[in-house]
């Protein structure tokens, strides 16, 4: 204390260390294997590692990149939308390379929000989004999937009567993270009516856009009306299992582009000058890598899942990403997610994440916990051989 004044401003006295780090950490002191944080553990193409050993010994990114971006990634990335979705993106002025989909979000925020504007965000949300929301002096408006059936639903109808005339921005992720939730065609119409209709941005991060099992991914930029009102957000670490290099970008109208620039230029300004060179040659490799990995996730996707539905728990398949959701209240007298994550390296030595930390309604996320299956076959098989004893007890 200073001055009789806390040392954390008020904007961030909610947000302490953040779960991953916790449970990391207990994953690390309990010697559990850790399906709590995503990242895979092992690396990407060597082909694309090898090209940012080239970049370095070249000489290229060695020093500060161009702010906006090596050309080449920018390049890249629009042609990766292109080819992809058929939006066209201008590298110059409609592509900003980031630090990572986390510092995009942030300087998305922190561009686009006055004091006081409301942010509409699909709970349970990525915790990162409630702090970035924060320090932009927003007020976050959560609007709950609910589970059903095995899944995660959007109620539209809440959705709706979530926007007020001081909302400024609807934060959309999709595939969705924790709940691995994809929105169909008909949701995202619904979501750009009603962009369209209210004059709201958009922010939506698709960070796993390639990693979608059922159903498809589909931009929000690519409905009517949705283009100039849309910041997209993508990044390399999921796509290309490179989580520790941090590169990232936004595709939008070059007036969002340059607002958002405006505050990503204080943040970092650059980094990761000769990983952009190797992420824009990852962006340019054949589809048969894209399938292959998509194929290798979705395995690993049942393996887990099934190993979960015996080890008793309820399972909520996911259609994308990297995490299965389940419902610890099938395990018998199970109803706090935190206590249950902090007490299964003793029970089992294994880590997992408590969803509750993911929602404003903590309530809502309780008996919820996330397990990632990105990790090597023989690891979830072991992990799976330990929670089965959980179903004996």
């Amino acid at each position: 204390m200073t001055q009789g004044r806390p040392l954390l401003n008020r904007r961030l006295a909610e947000f302490g260390t953040t779960i991953f780090a916790e449970m990391t950490a207990l994953a690390v002191r309990t010697g559990s294997i850790n399906l709590g944080q995503g990242f895979p553990d092992t690396d990407g193409p060597d082909e694309i590692r090898e090209a940012a050993v080239r970049a370095l010994r070249a000489g290229h990114g060695n020093q500060y990149p161009p702010g906006p971006g090596v050309p080449e990634l920018r390049t890249a990335v629009a042609e990766h939308q292109q080819r992809r979705y058929g939006l066209v993106y201008d590298p110059d002025t409609e592509v900003l390379v980031t630090t990572g989909a986390t510092e995009a979000v942030a300087a998305a925020l922190l561009a686009l929000l006055e004091p006081g504007d409301e942010v509409v965000a699909l709970e349970p949300y990525y915790d990162s989004y409630a702090a970035c929301i924060a320090m932009a002096g927003g007020t976050r408006v959560p609007v709950t999937l609910h589970p059903d059936d095995g899944a995660y639903r959007l109620d539209l109808d809440e959705l709706r009567a979530a926007v007020t005339p001081r909302t400024r921005l609807i934060l959309l992720n999709t595939p969705h993270n924790p709940t691995g939730t994809v929105l169909t065609r008909d949701e995202l119409a619904t979501v750009a009516e009603l962009a369209c209709e209210r004059d709201l941005l958009v922010v939506t991060d698709e960070v796993y856009e390639h990693l979608v099992f059922e159903g498809e991914h589909i931009p929000l930029a690519s409905f009517p009306g949705m283009r100039e009102r849309t910041v997209t957000i993508s990044s390399a670490g999921k796509t290309f299992s490179f989580t520790g290099w941090k590169v990232g970008w936004i595709t939008a109208s070059p007036e969002l582009v340059t607002a958002v620039r405006s505050a990503k230029q204080f943040l970092t300004y650059v980094s990761g000058g000769p990983l952009q060179y190797a992420v824009a040659e990852a962006l340019r490799l054949p589809d048969s890598y894209f399938d292959a990995l998509r194929a290798d996730l979705r395995a690993k996707r049942d393996l887990l899942s099934t190993g979960l539905a015996e080890a008793g728990f309820g399972v909520y398949e996911p259609a994308g990403t990297y995490f299965v959701t389940t419902d610890i209240r099938p395990l018998g007298g199970e109803q706090d997610g935190l206590a249950f994550c902090r007490a299964l390296p003793e029970r089992c030595g294994v880590v997992a994440v408590p969803n509750a930390v993911f929602y404003d309604h903590r309530d809502q996320g309780a008996p919820f916990v996330r397990f990632a299956f990105c990790k090597r076959t023989e690891v979830l098989t072991e992990a799976v051989s330990r929670l089965k004893g959980l179903a004996m007890r």
